[in-house]
């Protein structure tokens, strides 16, 4: 473990120089969630909810940041059994078929409260590399930003899922987040 993660500093440090960031530029930190599942994530990202089932790794800006829900926050989230036992509109398990959505009416949007989300129904579906070892069931599910009184759609987004069903993991990311794709490809499992 400790020469993955000093190969992924080194190679931070590379990509740093390299884009000619300042020599005092951040490097990445560990976080330790369930099951051995540890990733290296930039130090920057303030992470909250750390040793439970829903933790959020707020990656930009974020006026308030409340877990899950949270409008207005650029962040991602790492849920465990709890949420993933709700995680199909609030009345059954999340099982990848349909989109994590723990509420069975229309939740805010991820960027502006004043508008409702609808994800999917379309879908990508596949699997990708949760650190050594590991894949999970990957989903990007195509969706809106719609206004509550009206169709008319204000923005658009992707909602990627990661699901371990095995280690009860599902990260769900509703902001496109540079770099976590990698982030979790490269984590360490203890």
């Amino acid at each position: 473990m400790l020469k993955r993660y000093l190969a992924a500093s080194a190679v931070a440090a590379a990509t740093l120089l390299a884009a000619s960031v300042p020599a005092d530029a951040a490097t990445a930190q560990p976080l330790k969630l369930r099951n051995g599942l540890t990733l290296y994530i930039p130090i920057q990202w303030r992470v909250y909810g750390t040793g439970t089932d829903a933790v959020q790794v707020v990656t930009g800006k974020c006026a308030k940041p409340q877990g899950w829900g949270s409008s207005k926050c650029d962040a991602f989230y790492v849920f465990g059994p709890s949420y993933i036992k709700r995680g199909a509109e609030g009345f059954g398990p999340y099982t990848g078929k349909n989109p994590f959505y723990t509420a069975s009416d229309v939740q805010p949007c991820p960027f502006n409260p004043k508008w409702g989300e609808i994800i999917g129904p379309e879908v990508t579906r596949g699997l990708r590399q949760v650190g050594e070892g590991h894949k999970a069931a990957y989903n990007a599910w195509r969706s809106t930003c719609r206004s509550y009184s009206g169709n008319k759609v204000h923005a658009r987004f992707t909602q990627r899922e990661w699901y371990l069903p095995k280690s009860r993991i599902l990260v769900v990311d509703q902001w496109n987040t540079p770099g976590l794709a990698d982030t979790l490809k490269n984590a360490d499992w203890n």
